[in-house]
C-alpha cells in the first residue's frame, strides 16, 4: 500500500502547487506620478461594475472587473468572471450594527474573523481574484468614528495579509465624511486601498480627499446618479428621479472628473448597479431593467471604457410632461407626454404606482410596489391618458420604453391626489419594536407556560435594530399569540381599525435552524363574537428556513373595515425548542 499512498500524496502536493501557481499576484505601488495597481507586474486600472448581470456584455463594453459585496456564490462568480477575462474584487461582508452586530461583543468579533479566515483560504488562489474588500459601509451613517469597529476592520485586514500576501486589502465606506479619512488612512495600517461609495458628490471627491488629508489610493466602489437623499423633492416630499438619459450623463461626469481625472490617486471604479433592484424606486440605480434590457448609462460606460461607441445606442427619453400639473383631484384625468429618438418599433409601458415613501440609505431589500389598476389608458410610445385614483395620497407615474435592440429608457414623475389621506400605508403590526404600534400581542393561547416572546431581539433583524423572537420549549402541543386591539379583547369590546385599501398583509420570518413549523393569519373573532373581525384568513402552514423569507396573504376584495386581530401565529412543538424570528409585519396598499 505504501506506493499507492505515496503516489496520492505526491499527486496532492503537485495539485496544490499547480493551484498556488494559478494565483495572479496583485500589488499597490507608489510611483513618482502617483499610486498604481499592478497585476502580474503590469499596470491595471479598474474599469468595473458591481453586480451580477451579463459578464459577457461587461467585457464587450470594455469593462475588466466585477465587484461583490460578500462571498455568497463566490466560486461561481470567480469562475464566470475568469471565463470572460474579468477580475473580481471579492467582498467579505462585515456585520452592520443596524442589523444587530455588536462590535463590543468578543464572541461576535471572533466568529466574524473566522468567516474572514475561511473565505480567504478558500478563494486566495483563484486567478480572477484582484482585491479583498472588507466590509461595505459597516462604519454606519454618522461620523463613522467608532474605534471598536475600526480596530476590528484593521485586525481583519491583518489576518487577510497573513493568509494571502499576494492581493491587496480594501475597506469600503459611505462617502468620506466624519472621521472616515482619519481611520482608513491614518489608523488602519493593514488597509491598502480606500473604497468609497459616492453618488451626487462623487465628481468633487478629488478636491475633498485632498482637503481632508487623504494619503492612500482609492477606488470608487459605487457610483451612479444622485441618490434620493441628494435631489430636489416635490411639495409633499417625493424625490425627483433623473431619466435614464440624464443618468448616463451623471455616470460620465463622475468617471471623467473623479476617476480618470485623478489618476495619481484613483485606481479605478465600479459602477452601480450591474443589474436591477428596488431602492428608492424600481429604476433608480439599476443599469438594466428587471427584464434584462440595458439602459443608456451602459452605453456611456462602453464609450468611457473602450473609446468606441456602441453599435445600437439605447434610446433617449425626456422627462414626463403633464400640462395639467402634478396635483389632481380624485378621479381626475390628464394626458402625460414624453419625447424620444426611438424608432417606430419601440414600445412604452406606463404604470402608476403608490409612492413608496421608503428612501432610507443602506441598500436593504425593498418590495416592489403594486401598480394601481385602471389608471392608464390610450397608451402610445410618447403619451398616455392617466386617471388618478379616488384614494388621496402620493403616487408616481413610470414610463418604460423598450426598443427592438434589447435597450430601454426610463422616466417617472411624482404625482399627488388631493384630499384627506386617511389611512397611510404601509400600516405596521410590528416594526423595529412595539413602540407606536396599534395592536398588542396580548392574546396568548395553548401551552403558554412553554412560550416566550421578546420584541426587541437584536440577533439578526431583517430591518432596523430589532425583531421579534418567539420561543416554544415543549416537545409537543402548540402555542399561539394574537395581536389585539383593544389589548386582551376576545370579542366583547369595540375597537379595531379600518384598513380599507390594503391589498395584502405581509411579514418576514425565519427559524433559528430551519424546519420550524408555523401557521399564521389575519383575524380571530368570528360572527359569534359581539364585536368580530371583519375578515378571517389563514396562510397555509410554513416550514421556515434559517434565512429571512417573505410571506403574504392577499386581501383584495376583502372587508377590512374592522381589523381587531391583524396577526395570529401558531407554533408547534418538536423534540428540540422552536425559535422563530418575525419582522416587518405590515399591511400594504
Amino acid at each position: 500500500m505504501l506506493p499507492v499512498v505515496l503516489g496520492a500524496w505526491l499527486a496532492c502536493v503537485s495539485s496544490n502547487a499547480d493551484k498556488a501557481r494559478s494565483a495572479v499576484p496583485v500589488q499597490v505601488v507608489q510611483t513618482q506620478t502617483g499610486w498604481q495597481l499592478l497585476r502580474a507586474g503590469e499596470p491595471y486600472f479598474v474599469r468595473g461594475a458591481g453586480g451580477d448581470a451579463s459578464f459577457e456584455l461587461l467585457a464587450a463594453a470594455g469593462g475588466n472587473s466585477v465587484r461583490t459585496w460578500s462571498v455568497d456564490d463566490a466560486g461561481e462568480v470567480l469562475d464566470r468572471a475568469h471565463a470572460h477575462g474579468l477580475t473580481v474584487t471579492l467582498g467579505i461582508w462585515l456585520g452592520h450594527e443596524r442589523h444587530g452586530f455588536d462590535y463590543a461583543d468578543p464572541a461576535q468579533r471572533a466568529a466574524q474573523l473566522q468567516r474572514v479566515r475561511e473565505a480567504v483560504i478558500r478563494y486566495r488562489d483563484h486567478p480572477a481574484l484582484l482585491i479583498w474588500a472588507l466590509g461595505n459601509e459597516m462604519e454606519g451613517f454618522g461620523d463613522g468614528d467608532d474605534p471598536q469597529i475600526w480596530a476590528h476592520v484593521n485586525e481583519a485586514a491583518q489576518l487577510v495579509k497573513q493568509l494571502d500576501p499576494h492581493h491587496p486589502t480594501m475597506t469600503v465606506t459611505a462617502e468620506i465624511g466624519g472621521d472616515r479619512i482619519r481611520y482608513v488612512h491614518d489608523e488602519s495600517d493593514a488597509i491598502d486601498i480606500h473604497g468609497i461609495n459616492a453618488y451626487g458628490g462623487a465628481a468633487s471627491l478629488p478636491k475633498r480627499l485632498q482637503a481632508a488629508g487623504a494619503t492612500k489610493p482609492y477606488i470608487i466602489t459605487e457610483f451612479g446618479p444622485p441618490g434620493p437623499w441628494e435631489v430636489a423633492k416635490s411639495e409633499w416630499g417625493a424625490p425627483y428621479e433623473l431619466t435614464s438619459t440624464e443618468k448616463a450623463a451623471a455616470y460620465r461626469q463622475t468617471y471623467e472628473r473623479a476617476i480618470v481625472g485623478n489618476r495619481a490617486q484613483a485606481l479605478g471604479s465600479y459602477a452601480f448597479l450591474w443589474g436591477s433592484k428596488v431602492e428608492g424606486t424600481p429604476t433608480w440605480f439599476g443599469l438594466f431593467l428587471r427584464t434584462g434590457e440595458r439602459l443608456a448609462a451602459i452605453d456611456a460606460l462602453h464609450e468611457l471604457w473602450s473609446g468606441a461607441q456602441p453599435k445600437q445606442p439605447a434610446p433617449t427619453i425626456s422627462p414626463i410632461e403633464i400640462e395639467a400639473g402634478v396635483a389632481h383631484n380624485p378621479g381626475e384625468a390628464f394626458v402625460a407626454r414624453l419625447s424620444t429618438d426611438a424608432g417606430a418599433a419601440a414600445v412604452t409601458t406606463w404604470h402608476l404606482l403608490p409612492e413608496s415613501n421608503d428612501y432610507a440609505t443602506g441598500g436593504d431589500f425593498r418590495v416592489t410596489p403594486v401598480a394601481v389598476e385602471d389608471a392608464v389608458f390610450d397608451t402610445t410610445v410618447t403619451s398616455a391618458r392617466i386617471v388618478m385614483p379616488e384614494q388621496p395620497g402620493a403616487y408616481r407615474l413610470f414610463a418604460t420604453l423598450r426598443d427592438q435592440h434589447g435597450a430601454a429608457a426610463t422616466a417617472n414623475v411624482p404625482l399627488l391626489v388631493r384630499g384627506e389621506v386617511g389611512t397611510r400605508f404601509p400600516v405596521y403590526v410590528y416594526h423595529d419594536g412595539f413602540a407606536g404600534m396599534r395592536w398588542a400581542p396580548s392574546g396568548w393561547m395553548g401551552n403558554i407556560e412553554a412560550l416566550s416572546l421578546i420584541d426587541n431581539d437584536t440577533t439578526n433583524p431583517f430591518r432596523g435594530e430589532h425583531a421579534i423572537r418567539m420561543r416554544y420549549t415543549a416537545q409537543s402541543g402548540w402555542a399561539a399569540i394574537a395581536w389585539q386591539h383593544p389589548a386582551n379583547d376576545w370579542g366583547d369590546q369595540q375597537g379595531g381599525f379600518d384598513l380599507t385599501g390594503a391589498s395584502r398583509i405581509e411579514l418576514w420570518a425565519r427559524g433559528e435552524y430551519g424546519g420550524e413549523l408555523i401557521e399564521w393569519g389575519i383575524g380571530l373573532l368570528g360572527d359569534d363574537a359581539a364585536y368580530p373581525d371583519s375578515v378571517n384568513r389563514r396562510h397555509k402552514p410554513v416550514r421556515l428556513t434559517s434565512d429571512w423569507q417573505r410571506y403574504e396573504i392577499p386581501l383584495r376584495g376583502k372587508d377590512l373595515t374592522t381589523i381587531k386581530t391583524p396577526f395570529v401565529i401558531t407554533v408547534t412543538g418538536r423534540s428540540t425548542p422552536v425559535t422563530v424570528y418575525l419582522d416587518n409585519i405590515r399591511f400594504v396598499r
